[in-house]
């Protein structure tokens, strides 16, 4: 486990919970006591530090090194064997950074679409950090246009940190491509349920994000832009990115309170990379739940329904 700035207090504890372990098997004296103390410590060290996070701090959470990414939130979902990957935008070329395919959830039919990061160096250049290209987009909306001919319920998954600013994604149309699929989402009749799993910043989170219901896991953050891109641009350096995050509104409950989002699914304690089979069962269980209280209504309820929910957004003054 690789730990935070702010989590070294943990990370002591740990090594002392080692430390302790060791010391037993290594002299036979019983130490379960003395290791059980520390356990104690441990766990009240977690809630002190998780329970006070500030903006910035779940920030980082976010991208901690050893969070669940989409392919990992897949294989601990779905049925055994179920998913298949479907490649390519049929234009261009297939995108790595956003990843989608067929598969199912106790039995239950789904598209699952999202965006993938990478662990190791080699893999994070493959996958671009995670930030899709236009195909990447247009892939992503081959597959729910074919999820609509099926009337199979599209579950997209979010973490990002935007769309890929190169070049040559400017040049294959990278605006364009997000608003197509934003355009096109809100005209889909097939439910659609987003989940915010890392980051979710700007347009290359909206590109996929367009949902009848649209949750954020606990330690997730979705916004406009990155703190500290904002930074750069307000103050020309990232030294700010801490108020940037303070400011942007960033977190779950900033999100839910604005109605931007109708839900925080709950991580383990510290996040889901310290209980990764716990946060995947939380995710499925709220897509099977979205998936049976969406089930009853028609094509056009579904569309009309998420157009409402989109437009009911934000305040205007004529």
């Amino acid at each position: 486990m690789e730990y935070l700035s702010f989590e070294l207090p943990i990370k002591d504890l740990m090594d002392q919970l080692q430390t302790c372990s060791l010391v037993g098997e290594e002299s036979g004296v019983d130490v379960k006591l003395a290791c059980s103390q520390i356990e104690d410590k441990i766990l009240e060290k977690k809630k002190e530090i998780y329970q006070n996070l500030t903006p910035w701090q779940r920030v980082q959470l976010s991208r901690h090194p050893d969070r669940p990414y989409t392919i990992d939130y897949i294989n601990g979902m779905v049925d055994k064997g179920s998913f298949l990957e479907l490649h390519g935008d049929r234009n261009f070329a297939d995108d790595p950074a956003m990843i989608g395919g067929l598969a199912t959830l106790d039995g239950q039919k789904v598209m699952i679409i999202g965006t993938q990061k990478g662990r190791t160096t080699k893999e994070r250049q493959y996958r671009r950090f995670g930030m899709p290209n236009p195909e990447g987009y247009r892939k992503a909306l081959r597959l729910m246009k074919l999820a609509e001919k099926f009337k199979i319920p599209v579950v997209t998954l979010v973490d990002t940190p935007g769309a890929y600013p190169g070049l040559e994604a400017e040049e294959r149309g990278q605006g364009e491509a997000i608003a197509r699929n934003i355009f096109e989402m809100v005209q889909l009749k097939t439910p659609i349920f987003t989940y915010i799993i890392g980051e979710g910043a700007s347009g290359g989170a909206l590109g996929i994000g367009v949902g009848n219901k649209v949750y954020m896991l606990e330690n997730t953050w979705y916004t406009v832009i990155a703190p500290e891109s904002c930074s750069s641009i307000l103050w020309r350096n990232w030294d700010h990115k801490e108020d940037a995050a303070n400011a942007l509104n960033l977190t779950p409950k900033d999100a839910l309170r604005e109605k931007f989002i109708d839900g925080i699914i709950e991580e383990p304690l510290g996040g889901a990379q310290y209980d990764p089979e716990t946060a995947y069962l939380n995710l499925k269980n709220s897509i099977l739940q979205n998936i049976k209280a969406f089930s009853k209504f028609s094509g056009q309820e579904l569309e009309t329904q998420r157009q409402e929910k989109f437009i009911a957004m934000g305040q205007f003054k004529g």
